[in-house]
């Protein structure tokens, strides 16, 4: 079985723009259906996108090639905005998305004649984090993180957030701009996609932002909740109050929205063309299939029974 430490290391190989093969073998199944396998389906499968989704990809690509040993998969983690572009050129058969696709990627794929099917996968948060040595911040108003974060900000220290913190040093860290988190999070947050302060250290690479939280005592950063989860010893997570009080994401927050506005569905976009491969449509199927135990292996939150059935039907119509 492929652990999420394991997957990290991978995903830093991936950031990089490189591509790597989900390991082989399968996980749920006997010897002899990993060494054997179904050999009916043939082929090669490219993913690239989100390197929020790029865990569950990951997963779900190893378990299928245990599955049918004879098709290669292979993910990539070039950002949201990277996948949809590359999904439009033709370059890559499924993107990995932690958004939705905005107009203009739409009208890319359009003018290349490019069709496709989103297909969501799972549910998560973003989760707000800081420094284990920061005793005074337990909860920030979305008010607090408009001021912390806005385009024209000038909040330098703590203080500047709230007159009771100390004037420790405000160090941001968050996502670059190709990738869908940070469109997620300045849109809730700010109220436009792409609106946000620049005197932070952006990375495509969550774990950078872990480092840089974990070393600065006056850190903040923000990522998908599954990275939190995988590290939670190194850093301190913080409740986000909407109007009605302060909530911490979880699966149960997240999954009946009382964690807001920082809780966003994840996709797979899935080529008209690739999809009408029978490795790539009997790949959504598979994907769909084992939605929750893909989810929650990926430590994201699976869907709920509503969005599990419009995934599969999505899927379904993939193969037709």
């Amino acid at each position: 079985m492929l652990k999420r430490k394991s997957l990290i290391a991978i995903m830093a190989i991936g950031a990089t723009g490189a591509l790597f093969a989900a390991c082989g073998g399968s996980r749920g199944g006997d010897a002899s259906t990993a060494a054997g396998g179904d050999t009916s389906l043939s082929g090669a499968i490219v993913i690239d996108g989100s390197s929020t989704v790029a865990p569950l990809a990951t997963l779900a690509a190893e378990s299928f090639q245990g599955q049918y040993p004879n098709v290669t998969v292979t993910v990539a983690t070039s950002g949201t905005g990277g996948g949809f572009q590359k999904l439009c050129n033709g370059e890559t058969d499924i993107s990995n998305a932690s958004r939705g696709i905005k107009d203009e990627e739409k009208a890319a794929c359009d003018a290349k004649q490019i069709t496709y099917s989103e297909v969501i996968v799972a549910n998560d948060g973003i989760a707000l984090v800081v420094n284990k040595e920061n005793t005074w911040a337990t909860c920030l108003t979305t008010a607090q993180l408009a001021l912390m974060w806005a385009p024209d900000s000038t909040a330098t220290t703590w203080k500047d957030i709230d007159p009771s913190f100390p004037a420790e040093p405000l160090k941001l860290y968050g996502p670059g701009t190709d990738s869908g988190t940070f469109d997620f999070f300045t849109k809730a947050i700010n109220g436009e996609e792409g609106a946000s302060r620049t005197d932070f250290s952006p990375s495509e690479d969550d774990n950078v932002t872990i480092q840089g939280v974990e070393g600065e005592k006056g850190g903040l950063g923000y990522f998908g909740l599954s990275y939190y989860e995988q590290n939670k010893d190194k850093l301190k997570l913080l409740q986000v109050d909407a109007g009605s009080g302060c909530v911490a994401p979880a699966a149960g927050t997240v999954q009946d929205g009382t964690y807001t506005p920082l809780s966003r569905p994840l996709y797979m976009y899935f080529s008209g063309v690739a999809a009408a491969r029978p490795e790539v449509a009997a790949f959504a199927s598979y994907v769909t299939d084992n939605a929750e135990s893909l989810a929650t292996e990926a430590l994201f939150v699976p869907l709920s029974a509503e969005q599990l059935a419009t995934a599969k039907g999505e899927a379904a119509g993939l193969a037709v």
